[in-house]
């Protein structure tokens, strides 16, 4: 059932209270009145829809609509927003039977309505004296804010004269206690003042009495006191006390120097009646005066206590050559027992006067020791000189050890050299094991960084050093001794011969490698000891010069030598061919001392850059980059690829006659297709004689042996293909038989790293690549040659698919193994120029970007053709 409601069916109702004060519920209660009336009409064809009054009397903004939600929340349907008055009467009236209760729904409406209406009503009733009652508190507040005015100006003026009397009260208080203040320095500096009177007047008497026990504590005193009075030196009396305490301190000072000049004269002999108690207690005052008069004290005494040693060991005596230089430290250690028997007490424990006596004497003996050598500078020797340093070096160490150099803050003694960073230099080890003849230098070192010991020696080089200038001597001693030890190198060699095989070890280092190196460090520590300077960088010259030597002479000089080299050619070698037997190969002996020679410079490479990594730690920050040892290392780097090379042209030259044999079969007349042919089998022979063996020598150096297998199939890959091209015509049987042997081959040589070994590694990548792309490059030729030329076109297309080469020369050889006349051939040509890909921008349009011809292959090709023609005139 559906009600409609339209605006004309609205009539007037008396029952409705305040029409204008709620009018939707008089819309309500009329549409339900006329609703009643058409029930009874039509109860089936009545519907309800809300007038357009209506509507607009109940707009209201969504904001206000929200406002009103929020501040009067209700679940009231009349009162959302969107109140639908068809709805609310549907709901209230769903059915035809719910009707029945209409009377009370209107009454229970109609009484809600009067309630609201009383509602509002008192509510509009209580708002007309709202006004009056806001003005009324205005003034009430207004007259309280008066009032809290005058309160707090009272404050005001009560806290002023409060904060008046407290200051009149304080003010009395701070001039009592300026007074006091007054008072109590006054009393205080009348107070020194008696203290000073007194105390110079004491002063000056014990002066002239010498009591210097009692003038040492009443000095210090009345210095102490004496410096309260700077600000009054403008009295009289107080500049003339000053003046009196400064004429005393002078006249301290010259009386203790005058006693120490009585009690040490500087000429004739010494006291032997000791140090009296008068001198200690002058020691005590001389801390008090002046610093000059203690400084004057300690160089008399000094000088004094070494007047003797200029005597003994004049430069015209006999014991002041370096070759009695122990007599020397020999001395001053008596004379450093002999003050501490008789002074030790005397002089105050910070004088520190035994390690004065000490230096003062390095001092003078490297000035006697640098005068004399230059007076008798051809009179030197290595032995001499390295004795005499020893000899000094040692006094140095035992002086560390004795005192802490507190005395040598002059300057006059090195700096301590600076903390190189952290090296990862095998040649770092503890300095007390300097002297040994023994070096280590694994690689796992270089994985442990070890941080050098810095000399923490003060005294290091105070006497020493006068021995710097005459280094030469010793930087030639080293020049010659190298200079033997490598012929002593190069004649062992000879005679003992190369080194026996060490198959199951590995190949090992030549020993006089080792002995090398143990004898750079012996010189290196050695001459690090006597100079940091210029003498290192010469020696670093002789350690260049003779390591090249041993690089030349040693290891080079000793490769053994090859019959011919790949592009060299003698009559032996071609009659030896011609007659099929086998080139000259290298012994077994030959082979290790390739590799023990390759072991050796490998050694003596990583060695050399470890040695110019302790070479810079031991030289001067400033001399660091002239030490280089780049051009040394880049020579062993020479040998090891000298060496490699020799291995690769053995193994190379002894594939050649297989290579050769296989050229001259005739592959036109191949009937079937076998087992892998016999110069495969004699290549497979060769490589499992040469391989294994210099596997296991190089063990130790494991890249170089993959170098060496890299270097081989670059070598022997591109002869293989050249050879290939020599076999011509070829049936289709023969292409087959090759093919197979091209396979064989691969498999080989892709086990060439670990072929004969026990233990099989995967091969490096580097080389793997190598070897697939080559031999694959060799089966892609036979599959051309075994592929119809019958239609050209598709020949010459399924050529440029397969190997996508451009080259015409490599085509011609194509074509010349299949045996095609030259008429086809020239048509072939033709068709191939044509179908050939548009040459890339920037290309010079030659037709020959030859991808395949390597220039070791053409090289080869041109040796070829000139033994042929040596062939012919023989």
């Amino acid at each position: 059932m559906a009600l409609v409601l339209c605006d004309r069916a609205c009539p007037a109702s008396d029952t409705l209270p305040s029409r204008g004060l709620f009018p939707g519920a008089e819309v309500w209660a009329a549409a339900v009145s006329v609703s009643q009336r058409l029930w009874k009409a039509n109860p089936l064809s009545v519907t309800m829809r809300p007038g357009k009054a209506l509507a607009k009397s109940l707009s209201l903004s969504p904001d206000n609509n929200k406002s009103i939600s929020t501040v009067f929340p209700s679940q009231d349907p009349l009162d959302r927003a969107d109140f639908n008055a068809v709805e609310y009467i549907n709901a209230l009236f769903p059915t035809e039977q719910s009707l029945a209760n209409i009377d009370e729904v209107v009454n229970k409406i109609r009484l809600k309505i009067r309630r609201l209406d009383d509602s509002i009503r008192t509510v509009v009733r209580g708002q007309t004296n709202v006004g009056q009652d806001g003005r009324q508190a205005l003034e009430e507040a207004q007259k309280a804010i008066q009032q809290l005015f005058g309160k707090i100006k009272d404050i005001k003026d009560k806290a002023e004269k409060s904060e008046q009397m407290v200051k009149e009260i304080t003010r009395d208080i701070k001039q009592l206690d300026h007074a006091k203040r007054h008072l109590t320095t006054s009393i205080t500096t009348l107070n020194h003042l008696h203290m000073l009177a007194g105390g110079v007047d004491s002063l000056e008497a014990m002066t002239r009495r010498r009591q210097y026990g009692e003038v040492a504590n009443l000095l210090q005193g009345v210095v102490n006191v004496l410096e309260h009075f700077n600000k009054y030196m403008g009295i009289p009396q107080i500049r003339q006390l000053s003046e009196r305490v400064k004429a005393a301190q002078n006249e301290l000072g010259q009386q203790i120097l005058a006693d120490f000049e009585e009690a040490f004269p500087s000429q004739g002999t010494k006291r032997t009646g000791g140090p009296s108690n008068v001198l200690r207690d002058a020691c005590l005052v001389a801390n008090v005066l002046d610093p000059r008069i203690k400084q004057e004290i300690i160089k008399k005494f000094i000088k004094q206590h070494l007047s003797e040693y200029l005597v003994l060991f004049q430069e015209n005596q006999d014991v002041a050559w370096l070759d009695k230089i122990d007599r020397r430290y020999a001395w001053i250690k008596r004379q450093l027992v002999d003050y501490e028997e008789k002074y030790g007490r005397m002089f105050p424990a910070e004088w520190c006067m035994t390690e004065r006596i000490a230096v003062d004497f390095c001092h003078v003996t490297r000035a006697e020791l640098s005068k004399i050598m230059r007076t008798r500078a051809k009179e030197i020797e290595v032995k001499l000189l390295l004795f005499a340093i020893q000899r000094t070096t040692n006094f140095e160490g035992l002086l560390a050890k004795r005192f802490s150099g507190c005395t040598l803050a002059d300057g006059s003694v090195q700096k301590k050299p600076e903390v190189p960073p952290p090296s990862t230099n095998p040649f770092l080890e503890d300095e007390t094991g300097a002297e040994t003849d023994e070096i280590v230098m694994e690689k796992s070192d270089t994985d442990k960084p070890k941080k050098p010991k810095v000399p923490d020696n003060p005294f290091h080089g105070i006497v020493s050093k006068c021995f710097e200038p005459h280094l030469y001597v010793y930087i030639e001693s080293q020049d010659k001794n190298l200079g033997e030890l490598i012929d002593r190198f190069v004649a062992d060699f000879k005679a003992q011969g190369p080194p026996k095989p060490n198959v199951d070890e590995g190949g090992a280092v030549l020993p006089s490698c080792a002995d090398l190196f143990v004898y750079y460090k012996k010189c290196m520590v050695q001459c690090s000891q006597l100079s940091t300077g210029e003498p290192m960088i010469a020696l670093t010259t002789i350690f260049q010069k003779y390591l090249r030597e041993y690089a030349w002479k040693i290891l080079s000089g000793n490769l053994p030598k090859t019959t011919s080299s790949s592009g060299g050619l003698t009559i032996t070698s071609l009659l030896k061919e011609k007659e099929g037997s086998e080139v000259a190969k290298f012994t077994l002996e030959e082979l290790c001392l390739i590799c023990s020679i390759l072991s050796t410079a490998e050694y003596c490479l990583a060695t050399t850059q470890q040695l110019e990594e302790k070479l810079k730690e031991k030289v001067d920050t400033s001399l660091m980059e002239r030490i280089n040892l780049t051009g040394e290392m880049d020579t062993f780097s020479i040998v090891i690829s000298n060496s490699i090379q020799l291995l690769v042209q053995d193994l190379d030259a002894a594939c050649d006659p297989a290579l050769t044999a296989m050229s001259k079969m005739q592959w036109q007349n191949v009937e079937h297709v076998g087992d892998q042919s016999p110069y495969v089998t004699s290549v497979i022979l060769h490589i499992k004689q040469n391989v294994p063996i210099i596997r296991d020598n190089l063990a130790s150096t494991r890249k170089y042996f993959t170098q060496f297998c890299i270097k081989f199939a670059n070598s022997f890959i591109p002869k293989f293909i050249n050879h290939l091209f020599k076999c011509k015509p070829i049936s289709m049987v023969g292409a087959e038989q090759l093919l197979l042997d091209t396979h064989s081959l691969k498999m080989v040589l892709l086990d060439l790293p670990s072929i004969g070994s026990q233990v099989v590694r995967k091969a490096p990548a580097s080389y793997t690549k190598i070897v697939v792309k080559g031999m694959t490059r060799a089966e892609m030729i036979l599959k051309v040659v075994m592929a119809p030329h019958e239609p050209p076109v598709v020949f010459v297309d399924n050529y440029i698919k397969l190997l996508a080469d451009c080259s015409t020369d490599t085509f011609q050889k194509i074509l010349d193994m299949k045996g095609l006349k030259r008429s086809e051939q020239s048509s072939m040509l033709d068709l191939f120029r044509l179908r050939l890909p548009a040459p890339p921008p920037g290309g010079d349009g030659s037709g020959s970007l030859s991808l395949s011809a390597p220039t070791p292959e053409q090289e080869s090709s041109r040796i070829r053709k000139l033994e042929k023609l040596i062939k012919k005139r023989l």
